[in-house]
């Protein structure tokens, strides 16, 4: 029996070179998978999932690692998977979820789930770091794939915008943490509020730096905060 040759990806073939030898393989749908928030101590883990459809409708302008991007040009590549991709998902996941189920689990989980909510199914997964069994597909884990295969890099970027949003919205109802900027990373200004005002109920208690201070009571409520930045009223 003839086995076929290995296949083989050249460094320099760019980041769309892997997708398209799988697919010269028989694999035309190819997707990819990638998470935002694994290093937060607050705030949710999201995942997301995305299908690239071949030739020049599935290039992405601008599209690169999310972590590799200004907010700005991650919004323009944002717009721009949503209209390209052939199907997409995004699953978030709350803190008190990754607290009870642990990180890894919840992540690899989610990972599963995403794929699972596609609108189409995929021939083959490549998934950011970790393997994800159970799916009935084949699948390959790529060490920093968001920088090798542009199917995950265009879940990094749905992934990263989607968290950055509900950080975003978060900052309105817990003001004193300064979510809109540190995005609930462990960071000098979180660990002084976290020490100052106690975990909030979007912080993961099965993080060592937030179980450490526990909880503050005047970090439980949530408050209404008028344009200006005073707080106007409980909630």
């Amino acid at each position: 029996m003839l086995v076929p040759p290995r296949a083989v990806v050249r460094r320099d073939g760019g980041l769309y070179a892997l997708e398209r030898t799988l697919r010269r393989r028989g694999f035309a749908r190819v997707a990819g998978a990638d998470e935002a928030g694994r290093g937060a101590c607050a705030g949710p883990l999201v995942v997301a999932a995305a299908i690239l459809p071949p030739g020049p409708r599935g290039e992405v302008p601008g599209l690169a690692d999310s972590k590799l991007l200004t907010p700005a040009a991650r919004e323009r590549v944002y717009d721009e998977v949503l209209k390209r991709a052939e199907a997409f998902s995004v699953v978030v996941v709350p803190p008190g979820e990754v607290d009870s189920r642990g990180l890894h689990r919840s992540n690899i989980d989610a990972m599963r789930r995403s794929v699972e909510q596609l609108s189409v199914r995929p021939d083959y997964m490549l998934t950011d770091g970790f393997s994800v069994a159970g799916l009935g597909l084949p699948g390959l884990a790529v060490w920093k794939g968001d920088r090798v295969a542009a199917c995950i890099a265009a879940a990094s970027v749905l992934a990263k915008v989607t968290r950055d949003r509900i950080m975003t919205e978060l900052h309105e109802t817990y003001p004193c943490y300064d979510f809109a900027q540190h995005k609930g990373y462990v960071t000098a200004s979180h660990a002084e509020a976290l020490a100052l005002h106690g975990p909030c109920p979007e912080h993961r208690m099965s993080y060592a730096n937030v179980a450490a201070v526990g909880r503050g009571a005047g970090a439980l409520v949530p408050v209404a905060v008028s344009h200006n930045g005073l707080v106007e009223d409980e909630v």
